[in-house]
């Protein structure tokens, strides 16, 4: 009895440091460094080994001498096809007076196989005393990264066996028995008979609550309410254009059914371009929407007045022309008539 416990625990140690080696083997990066003039950096993909269903995550790290500007990347700026599903950039001075500047993306690939992101450009414009500002007829000096090549793995091993198995066969009657037929019946009327009445006040309550607010209603009153607040300042402006967009969102989940509040920016609009009940002009005007608010809430964009009325004007727009314009009368002709009676 003990010499096979020993042996079990060997062998499970054994799987054990095998699994460790392996997931130690499968961390790592895929990186790179650059540099020219006063201008170094690196990009950097991890995972280096990712599996379809992986988030990838993208770092761009650039340092510049004192007295040169940087100009980075703009948002989304040249990913292929990948999903950018979060971006964080930022930017310091470090105690030698140099620029740090850093962009962070989140990425879901879209496939599995071969897959690259595309080369990087990075500017920048050299005010050193006795230097040369940019190259001559150019407005600033240019560094593009190099193509970073991935593979992304699929979940199916490829030396998985693709044999199919037969069907099960049948498996017979059931065994014992379960009581007469009628019986059955029996119970099933007289526990619909019990729930019928709970069900149908609930039913009735819900659309009670529907005739006294309708999605329009409600996403007006939370938008005045906003508004109420002013034309945001510069430090309220992500918080603004977040409540704004969640208006918009739960509208939309509350009037068509889209699952809108938990889905990204991609994925919703993707599912809207599905929905029979959006026009067009409407679905282009949520994108337009949408894609300038997420240019606020991620990559730290600062609107004018004048493009934060337009999103205001946008958002108002599709609340008047998709709203639930349901009368009274309609509303009276679709109640119950058991209602009316005494």
């Amino acid at each position: 009895m003990i010499r096979w416990a020993a042996t079990l625990f060997l062998l499970l140690s054994s799987l054990l440091a095998s699994g460790l080696a392996h997931a130690q083997e499968g961390e790592g990066a895929s990186r790179q460094a650059f540099e020219r003039g006063p201008v170094r950096g690196s990009l950097e993909v991890t995972p280096a080994e990712p599996v379809i269903g992986d988030a990838l995550t993208l770092t761009l790290e650039v340092v510049a001498e004192p007295a040169v500007e940087l100009l980075m990347p703009e948002f989304g700026e040249a990913l292929g096809r990948f999903e950018i599903i979060d971006f964080a950039p930022s930017e310091r001075i470090d105690a030698d007076g140099r620029t740090v500047a850093r962009q962070i993306y989140r990425l879901q690939p879209a496939r599995s196989g071969p897959q690259s992101i595309p080369p990087l450009r990075v500017e920048f414009v050299d005010r050193r005393p006795g230097r040369s500002p940019a190259p001559a007829g150019e407005d600033a000096y240019e560094i593009l990264t190099e193509r970073l090549r991935l593979e992304i793995a699929p979940i199916l091993a490829a030396d998985a066996p693709l044999e199919l198995r037969p069907v099960h066969g049948d498996l017979g009657p059931r065994r014992g028995p379960l009581g007469p037929v009628w019986m059955w019946g029996l119970g099933a009327l007289v526990f619909g008979g019990i729930l019928t009445p709970f069900a149908w006040r609930a039913y009735a309550a819900a659309r009670a609550r529907r005739r006294q607010r309708s999605a329009y209603e409600v996403a007006r009153q939370a938008l005045d309410g906003l508004l109420a607040g002013g034309r945001p300042d510069a430090e309220r402006m992500d918080a603004f254009y977040v409540a704004l967009s969640q208006i918009v969102r739960t509208y939309l989940e509350d009037r068509f059914g889209l699952r809108s509040p938990e889905l990204t920016t991609q994925e919703f609009l993707t599912e809207m371009g599905r929905s029979p009940d959006l026009a067009r002009s409407h679905q282009q005007l949520l994108r337009d929407f949408l894609t300038q608010a997420d240019l606020v809430k991620f990559a730290g964009h600062r609107p004018e007045a004048t493009v934060v009325g337009e999103s205001i004007a946008s958002a108002e727009c599709f609340l008047e022309e998709t709203r639930d314009q349901v009368l009274g009368s309609q509303l009276g002709a679709d109640a119950p008539a058991s209602e009316g009676v005494a």
